[in-house]
């Protein structure tokens, strides 16, 4: 059987190719992809940011849902014919981190779609431990935003917010404004600080207040809203140096600074406000298994509108323009290739 694939060869291109499917192994089940969303990851990809991890020859991908179509030995508890996602990490189940229950940082982590072959492609085989199902009556072009939303979910999760507290989310892409939406359904007075205009617009049509530091200084304006005390959590995903200046300055005495961002190169802190305030910097990676229940449980809630969320859904065949478009005017949310037709 021939699947068609998205190949990354470099030199920011993608080849839609025939590549033959293999059976599942042993402990794999694969899957008919429906929809795999673009992620920021997979922009640094298709931007040559991670060549010599990815090489030139790889399928990427990882926010996807799709229908389990055949499954390997040894694999119990799964049918074909389910609707599933996956959770794209896979451990080694022997080093420190997986010896002491945190498997999601594995010392030794495969990033699925990143480090091995991804969901950009019809027929995919993953390890059966990655699957998590869906309930019926979720669209499989929603489901894709599950991933996503589990990255949002563990970011608040480990800022422990609680109801009433002031929160402010550095960055309003993708991730932060997920990580807004989860952290008010957490009870938080949230503000999102993006210096995007179509995105401001976007967080202000959801509810959300805003504020644009290239106008605004932020860190006042919490001090304004919080009577001087500012924001008892904050969560830096700009991934730029102007934001981590900015989550020390308005962080409140004993506040929780969650680092989501990856940053490209190595930011200065204001280590003094650290002594001073008695601030705690709080890492925060991937998801947990449970990190993908609760966002699901976040979707049928209805926390996400998603057909707002999902900006644009394009066919494989166009991800060389949907990633050049992405590339060229950010303003998007979330672009998504519908992988396979015949489940759209």
């Amino acid at each position: 059987m021939a699947s068609r694939s998205a190949v990354y060869r470099g030199n920011k291109s993608f080849s839609v190719e025939q590549k033959e499917v293999s059976a599942p192994g042993a402990g794999e089940v694969q899957i008919q992809v429906a929809y795999c969303g673009i992620c920021g990851t997979d922009l640094h990809i298709y931007l040559g940011h991670m060549d010599q991890r990815v090489g030139f020859e790889r399928t990427i991908g990882h926010e996807m849902s799709g229908v389990i179509s055949a499954i390997g030995e040894g694999v119990s508890g799964l049918s074909v014919g389910q609707h599933v996602v996956v959770r794209p990490l896979d451990h080694c189940g022997v080093c420190p981190a997986c010896i002491a229950g945190h498997e999601h940082i594995c010392h030794n982590l495969k990033f699925i779609g990143i480090d091995t072959e991804g969901a950009f492609q019809e027929f995919w085989n993953v390890p059966a431990h990655t699957i998590h199902t869906l309930p019926d009556d979720l669209s499989l072009a929603h489901a894709a935003l599950i991933e996503p939303l589990a990255v949002a979910c563990h970011d608040v999760e480990r800022g422990q917010v609680a109801e009433g507290e002031d929160v402010l989310v550095i960055g309003g892409g993708p991730i932060g404004m997920l990580v807004a939406l989860v952290a008010r359904n957490a009870g938080g007075n949230v503000v999102i600080s993006e210096i995007n205009e179509n995105r401001l617009a976007y967080a202000e049509k959801l509810g959300f207040a805003t504020a644009n530091p290239l106008e605004t200084d932020v860190a006042k304006l919490m001090n304004e809203r919080t009577g001087n005390k500012g924001a008892d959590v904050v969560f830096e995903v700009s991934g730029s140096q102007p934001g981590v200046d900015l989550m020390t300055a308005a962080a409140a005495t004993r506040g929780r600074i969650v680092m989501v961002a990856i940053h490209a190169t190595k930011p200065q802190i204001d280590m003094f406000q650290f002594f001073w305030r008695e601030l705690e910097l709080i890492g925060a990676r991937v998801y947990r298994p449970e990190d993908y229940d609760a966002a699901m449980q976040l979707l049928a809630e209805g926390i996400v509108d998603c057909d707002s969320f999902i900006t644009d859904i394009q066919p494989l065949d166009a991800i060389q323009s949907a990633f050049e478009t992405l590339t060229s005017n950010p303003n998007a949310m979330k672009s998504m290739i519908r992988v396979s037709g015949e489940l759209a």
